[in-house]
């Protein structure tokens, strides 16, 4: 009888790394949070830093995901809205550039006008629809202006879509919302600006004429993350394992959907802490009974660090141990031999409520190797030297011994 097939399993709580907090005695949301699963498993790992932002790259999930599937976002990475854009299914041409488009609030009677929330009060995708669809038919393909600019807009989950232009419009500097909440809302800069700033302030009567009509907060859109489809390798080609992912985040499908990662559909999860952290959890184990890699991405962490919800932050790693780690490791046990890979695709202080570029605690386990073992906290990784996240997928899926 042949031996079973070893799983692999990636677990990635977003932006779960983090700075000491007042209010949790000095520590951070990974020393606050009470996660026996995660120690037992940790005692047995490697444990270190990783760098999963290149020097150079912006510190967002687009660069982390794509380091943590083991592709170097120095030769890969073009931009963030490309890589939602496959998601979504839609397509780029080589003359065109996509755009990530939030739904956004500002208050433009402060001055300077403030960026209130990146997120539009966490619309919903059901209000969003009809303001994206608006804004396509008066702005975008369905507008004798958006057909002559070469503008189309589509909508993606909650506050985040796309917006694809013409390649002649792509040289700017833009700055992502979530970095300016409850500062001045900075515009656009470089050689396309005043086209962009443009189609900003063009946005703002047909958003709030819809928000208005559906109950939503936004006032108008915000572009950024622009760059051209990437030409990203195979999984399967490159690592000789097929494998499915889950996530609420169109940016993890989508390189899901260009490395040939199949993305999984699971009820009630949502890129908020209130997901289905069971819904993901048997997704993965569900797939692993006929692919033998998955990754697991939530959000819950990241979007609390931007609420600056040092509470909600560590809530949401005790349900990652509660109801992810510890019923999987359960099950991958009846399975035979696994690895498990977690680590976060950046860092999100509570106190900066952004993200940063900061090295983030790894774990790397085997079910079938011992080793000397530590604790998965920042300050317990402190002394280690920083390795490159791009290179622990060939870690995690190589030969033992």
């Amino acid at each position: 009888m042949s031996s079973p097939r070893r799983k692999y399993v990636v677990l990635v709580p977003d932006g779960c790394a983090d700075e000491p907090v007042d209010e949790l005695g000095g520590r951070t949301p990974l020393e606050a949070a009470h996660m026996p699963n995660l120690a037992r498993i940790a005692a047995r790992s490697e444990v270190g830093r990783a760098h999963v932002i290149p020097p150079g790259l912006p510190p967002g999930s687009d660069v982390g995901n794509m380091a943590i599937l083991g592709f170097d976002p120095a030769i890969y990475h073009t931009g963030r809205a490309p890589i939602e854009a496959a998601a979504m299914g839609v397509d780029i041409g080589d003359h065109e550039v996509a755009y990530r488009c939030n739904l956004v609030t500002v208050d433009d009677s402060a001055v300077p006008p403030t960026m209130v929330d990146f997120s539009a009060g966490h619309i919903t995708s059901e209000q969003a629809r009809a303001i994206i669809d608006a804004l396509d038919a008066e702005l975008g393909s369905g507008s004798e202006r958006g057909r002559r600019d070469g503008v189309r807009f589509h909508a993606g989950v909650e506050y985040r879509h796309v917006c694809v232009v013409p390649r002649s419009r792509a040289e700017a500097d833009c700055v992502p919302p979530h970095d300016i909440t409850d500062q001045p809302a900075a515009l656009p800069t470089g050689v396309a600006a005043a086209w962009l700033q443009e189609l900003m302030e063009a946005s703002k009567a047909v958003v709030a004429r819809v928000a208005a009509e559906v109950g939503a907060q936004a006032t108008q859109i915000w572009l950024w993350g622009q760059g051209a489809r990437p030409a990203l390798p195979s999984f399967f080609d490159t690592f000789g394992v097929h494998g499915r992912l889950v996530t609420a985040v169109d940016l993890v499908r989508g390189l899901g959907v260009l490395t040939g990662l199949d993305p999984v559909e699971a009820e009630g999860v949502t890129a908020l802490w209130d997901t289905s952290y069971v819904a993901e959890r048997d997704a993965c184990i569900a797939s692993l009974a006929d692919r033998d890699f998955f990754l697991i991405h939530i959000e819950a962490t990241d979007e609390a660090g931007h609420a600056g919800r040092a509470d909600i932050k560590t809530e949401s790693l005790e349900n990652w141990d509660r109801l992810v780690i510890g019923p999987l490791l359960e099950a991958l046990e009846a399975m035979g031999p696994h690895r498990i890979l977690l680590l976060p695709d950046h860092a999100t202080p509570c106190r900066l409520r952004t993200h940063t570029a900061d090295a983030v605690p790894y774990l790397l386990y085997d079910s079938e190797i011992d080793t000397a073992g530590g604790v998965y906290t920042e300050s317990a990784t402190a002394h280690c030297v920083p390795v490159a996240a791009h290179g622990l997928m060939a870690r995690l899926v190589a030969v033992a011994g």
